[in-house]
């Protein structure tokens, strides 16, 4: 951190928000006063070039033209890589996987060069994934089930300095066939799931949390509406 107010980064919404995904930065800075630290959210849009010196860094999910300028922004102000680089935690939605790996393919059959921060590639899958997904974390530091809604066709392929975030029990997530959802590569985590993740997922925001803490815990926090959301979404 560079001073004693989180910076949160919201990259893109105004291309990148199709899904509602701008509420995992909400969750942050909620979660971050609750336990008495400041916080703000900054909004980076496609008129602003992209800093490196925020705490962390939130992408949401988009459709293909969208996803094409976002592409394009992060390859020509490469704040967010170079803040990756140092370690400072991202976390990446649906469409936003695809816009941080080698490259994607869109619905028409053009491959976009994206910008590499992810050893993945994506190409489109002949059925749509959408509905309810639940899986078992496989990342180190999280125990308790993760859930979302999935709501995309592309199939995303790990490379060999990527793992998955997690294993489906409920669902297809990467859509490849390997059992697999998400993708952790350094600092760097993606996720097919919405809902918004984070709501859905407090374990998950306050791992991220203590990423941008450097903290190896945190204090409880007493949210029965956060329970009660979760084993809605887990019978769902």
């Amino acid at each position: 951190m560079t001073d004693s107010t989180v910076r949160i980064g919201l990259i893109l919404p105004d291309v990148m928000g199709t899904y509602g995904d701008g509420g995992n930065a909400v969750v942050v800075r909620q979660r971050l006063r609750m336990r008495g630290h400041a916080a703000e959210i900054v909004e980076i849009n496609l008129s602003d070039p992209v800093p490196d010196s925020l705490d962390i860094y939130l992408l949401g999910g988009a459709e293909d033209s969208a996803q094409r300028l976002a592409t394009r922004h992060l390859q020509r102000y490469p704040g967010l890589q170079q803040a990756a680089g140092r370690g400072t935690p991202v976390l990446a939605i649906c469409a936003a996987i695809q816009v941080l790996g080698h490259w994607y393919e869109t619905s028409s059959g053009e491959r976009v060069d994206g910008v590499g921060l992810f050893d993945v590639t994506t190409s489109p899958q002949d059925k749509r994934a959408i509905g309810e997904v639940a899986t078992q974390p496989l990342l180190p530091g999280l125990t308790q089930a993760l859930t979302g809604f999935e709501n995309h066709r592309g199939g995303t392929k790990l490379g060999g300095d990527a793992t998955g975030l997690a294993r489906v029990t409920k669902g297809v997530g990467n859509g490849v066939g390997d059992g697999l959802e998400g993708v952790v590569q350094g600092s760097v985590l993606g996720t097919y799931m919405h809902g918004p993740a984070l709501a859905r997922n407090p374990e998950l925001a306050d791992y991220l949390i203590k990423k941008i803490l450097g903290v190896d815990s945190l204090s409880p926090l007493d949210l029965p509406e956060v329970d009660q959301l979760r084993r809605e979404r887990l019978r769902a």
